[in-house]
């Protein structure tokens, strides 16, 4: 059997708003963001559990779609890219330097090759819980990068280079 897993990202925050690259900082939704949660537990609900990214984001997403409806889960697994010394620097400073780290770590944070290494131990073990069921997460663009990377095999090189096209979320069955 297979696991229905649907990614959402969290909601708009108030660095996505002022051009900040948010990174391993807790952030905050802005009022759009909040709307947005709202928007995205009408659409997606059914979902047998949620998991989201421990970052505060992510987590007001949860609640503010989900709270009260079905469990939510916390793991820090899915939380964005660790830039280090660039986080809550500008977005177009942050993502001038992406492709740079891929494989080599941000100054005192992580590697985007590293998100890949979580968001793949993540997804092992929700294959092993939740099979025949439909898992929602709710994380950040990196994870995404990972996730394409895992699922469609396309190059992190590509991805971190590539514009953030949001839609109303992304389903892949895991086996």
């Amino acid at each position: 059997m297979v696991v229905k897993l649907i990614y959402e990202t969290h909601a708009t925050s108030v660095d996505n708003e002022t051009g900040v690259a948010t990174g391993r900082l807790p952030g905050e939704l802005s009022a759009a963001g909040r709307a947005q949660a709202a928007e995205l537990g009408e659409r997606r609900r059914g979902v047998d559990v949620v998991y989201a990214s421990d970052l505060r984001r992510a987590v007001q997403t949860a609640q503010i779609a989900f709270g009260g409806v079905c469990e939510i889960r916390l793991d820090a697994r899915l939380r964005e890219c660790d830039y280090g010394i660039y986080n809550g620097r500008p977005v177009s400073e942050v993502h001038a330097l992406r492709r740079r780290h891929v494989d080599t770590p941000w100054p005192g944070g992580q590697s985007y090759r590293h998100v890949v290494g979580e968001t793949a131990a993540f997804l092992e073990d929700v294959a092993k819980r939740w099979q025949g069921r439909t898992v929602l997460v709710i994380a950040h663009s990196a994870n995404r990068f990972a996730l394409r990377n895992l699922f469609e095999g396309v190059p992190l090189e590509e991805l971190v280079d590539a514009p953030f096209d949001w839609q109303p979320g992304w389903e892949y069955d895991l086996a």
